[in-house]
């Protein structure tokens, strides 16, 4: 049943209340992400120098944490079981830009542990729109269990000519609601006479991608929040390094037994000028000379470089990702170095492959194509993206034609770099050399039957 006026505003205020309470963890997670990190400690009255290093000691890991697995997720294909096809709802994907868009979904999911997707009906074909949770969230009975939720809302800043506005829109299973107000959130109210929009889809159009499976419902986590405390760390040791570098990794000179000389005005003045050529020279003989040791800033770089070896620990990326150092790593122990992060991004991909194929599948039932919105087994497909040479994949490929009998058309998707628009236009050549095949074999076969100089009929190809 469509909601009317008051139970909209009524609806949006309370699902807006329950926002509150997450925008302001996804908000701090955010700026990390922006390099906007907690200042390390300033004690008062600080110069301007002090404060100065202490904007420069930041170093951002946290972005490239998420870059490293994100680049290693792409989907290429959605397939029916047991067919080398893609489903129909494809197309609605392609046409949604959703080869690039998906990239989006999968950061939002690895930052801030979630991220949705609206599937709603459209010309020519329906309109998928991703969300980050900082923008969305939706309603479950039970959120472990249920694969569609009661409600959801929307809430963004609107351009308009006379400014900013704020709108919210609330999805339920019969329609979306679009409300309007002030950036401040007051005054919501329905926005014009089109304000309700009926899919009469009989599910809210709305999927959720989460980046761990939660059985206990206390909520998803992403990669960046167990990495903040650490990535503090990172920046307190790399201000003490530039206060090191600035006050003591230089050697200072002393000098005892000598007053220094006075300007016009009765100030001291530094009796010496640093230079390579230089000479200090004194008329006491009781003057002294000497010079304090310099600061070693080893054990700085070293704690700075276990801190990102415990960041590369606990997020599972392989260290080299982190420190830039590769020492002639065999390919043997490259495959073991990523083994930590090969076995992250397929239980990543697995997560996110079943929101993908929801969100196929809900394209399917906007397009009115109910029996790609009942099949169930397909599945999403996976761009590989393994660290081998192409020389090493190809000789394994070839290993499994041979000595397994594998198809080698079955195993062209499998070579990297390889899309899907390759594979399809490969396996169309094939058939075209297969078809040429047989019937050059068909008028071989006829000439040698009927002998020399005999007239030869042309098959008909398409028999």
């Amino acid at each position: 049943m469509v909601m009317g006026r008051d139970d909209a505003v009524s609806t949006a205020r309370r699902l807006l209340e329950l926002r509150d309470g997450e925008q302001g963890r996804l908000d701090r997670i955010q700026r990390y992400m922006c390099g906007k990190h907690d200042s390390v400690y300033v004690p008062k009255g600080a110069r301007a120098e002090y404060r100065w290093l202490i904007e420069r000691a930041r170093v951002n890991i946290l972005p490239l944490v998420v870059t490293v697995v994100a680049q290693n997720m792409y989907v290429d294909g959605y397939r029916p079981a047991g067919s080398d096809k893609n489903a129909e709802p494809w197309a609605v994907w392609q046409a949604n830009r959703m080869d690039a868009r998906q990239h989006g979904i999968h950061r939002s999911v690895l930052t801030y542990g979630a991220a949705y997707a609206v599937v709603m009906p459209g010309k020519p074909v329906p309109v998928i729109t991703p969300f980050s949770p900082r923008r969305m969230t939706a309603l479950y009975a039970d959120p472990v269990n249920d694969e569609w939720p009661v409600l959801a809302v929307e809430d963004r800043l609107e351009n308009t000519a006379k400014g900013k506005r704020r709108v919210v829109r609330v999805y339920d299973d019969q329609a979306r609601y679009t409300l309007a107000g002030k950036p401040d959130g007051s005054r919501l109210e329905t926005d014009g006479e089109n304000w309700v929009m009926e899919h009469r889809l009989g599910v809210c159009p709305v999927v959720r991608y989460i980046n761990t499976e939660d059985l206990d419902g206390d909520g998803v986590v992403g990669e960046v929040e167990p990495l903040i405390e650490v990535q503090d760390q990172l920046n307190m040791t790399t201000f003490n390094l530039l206060m090191a570098q600035q006050y003591a990794a230089f050697r200072q000179r002393w000098v005892t037994g000598m007053a220094p000389p006075l300007d016009k005005d009765g100030n001291p003045v530094e009796p010496f000028r640093s230079r390579v050529d230089g000479l200090f020279v004194a008329e006491d003989a009781d003057t002294k000379f000497g010079e304090f040791g310099q600061t070693d800033l080893k054990g700085y770089l070293d704690s700075r470089e276990s801190t990102v070896r415990n960041i590369a620990t606990i997020s599972q990326v392989p260290p080299y990702h982190l420190l830039g150092q590769m020492v002639n790593l065999s390919a043997e122990a490259l495959a073991a170095a990523r083994d930590g992060l090969d076995r992250k991004t397929d239980e990543r991909e697995s997560l996110c492959g079943e929101g993908h194929e929801q969100t196929l599948r809900l394209c399917a039932l906007a397009s009115g194509d109910k029996t790609a919105w009942e099949d169930t087994a397909a599945q999403v497909v996976w761009r590989d993206t393994s660290a081998r040479s192409l020389a090493q994949t190809v000789d394994a490929l070839g290993k499994l034609v041979t000595m397994l009998g594998v198809p080698p058309q079955e195993l062209w998707e499998r070579v990297p770099g390889v899309t899907q628009t390759d594979v399809e236009r490969w396996k169309s050549a094939a058939e075209q050399g297969d078809a040429m095949g047989r019937l050059n074999g068909i008028i071989e076969k006829q000439m040698s039957q009927s002998g020399a100089g005999s007239v030869v009929p042309v098959p008909d190809v398409a028999a």
